[in-house]
């Protein structure tokens, strides 16, 4: 059944989904995210950011902003009230004068996620093959190391474990130099779900999620895009 989220972007013509939207639909899915509060004015943001316990994290909804930082439409490490405040009126103001015309359905308000090992997951849709997954080290390392694993989906357990330690980089998850080991078990869940949900949703033709932070227990989404197939 196509969910009431997709059916929404297609009934107004849209193929990028807002990150609140994606989180929604990637959280239907079983995979943890951040998630996030949208909000319309400062004085919203501010009882959002109370709500959700400081630090914050503020960032641009707009169907029309595909890399947020670029834009100013990002603001991590509020402590505070007036700070949730300051950083509503910065976003607006950086997104109007960067991108004039984009259409701003808000802002969400998220509780700043503890650093964790970055780790990006992926799905592109092959038009013969069908949904590829990624998996690979995130960050700013993802693009100059490129050390990602693929796979079709379906994964089975097997392949989904075989991503995870078929990268050069594992033993930064494994444990590097005395750090704590990331739960790999939590990522293969994760993993799991991300090919469940895309050999179930044919109309879903990219999905990012980067960074995940892994933690010794569990791990999270902190961004997600989805993008649906035109037409």
């Amino acid at each position: 059944m196509t969910s009431a989220i997709i059916e929404r972007a297609r009934g107004e013509q849209r193929t990028l989904l807002t990150e609140p939207e994606s989180k929604q639909l990637l959280e239907q899915a079983g995979i943890p995210t951040t998630g996030g509060t949208l909000v319309r004015s400062e004085d919203e943001a501010a009882a959002a950011a109370d709500a959700v316990g400081y630090p914050v994290v503020l960032k641009i909804v707009s169907p029309d902003v595909v890399h947020k930082s670029d834009v100013g439409g990002v603001v991590v490490g509020i402590p505070d009230v007036a700070g949730a405040r300051a950083a509503f009126r910065s976003i607006n103001d950086a997104v109007r004068a960067a991108m004039p015309s984009a259409r701003m359905d808000g802002v969400t308000v998220q509780r700043q996620a503890q650093p964790g090992v970055e780790v990006i997951m992926g799905m592109n849709r092959d038009p013969q093959f069908g949904p590829l997954l990624m998996f690979g080290l995130g960050g700013v390392l993802v693009e100059l190391l490129e050390d990602v694993a693929f796979r079709l989906a379906p994964l089975t357990r097997r392949d989904a474990d075989q991503m995870i330690r078929e990268i050069k980089c594992l033993p930064v998850l494994t444990g590097f130099r005395g750090s704590p080991p990331a739960d790999l078990e939590a990522l293969r869940g994760m993993l799991l779900a991300l090919s469940a949900f895309a050999d179930g949703n044919p109309d879903v033709e990219q999905i990012d999620l980067n960074p995940v932070f892994a933690y010794p227990n569990g791990a999270v989404a902190v961004d997600a895009r989805v993008v649906l197939s035109p037409g």
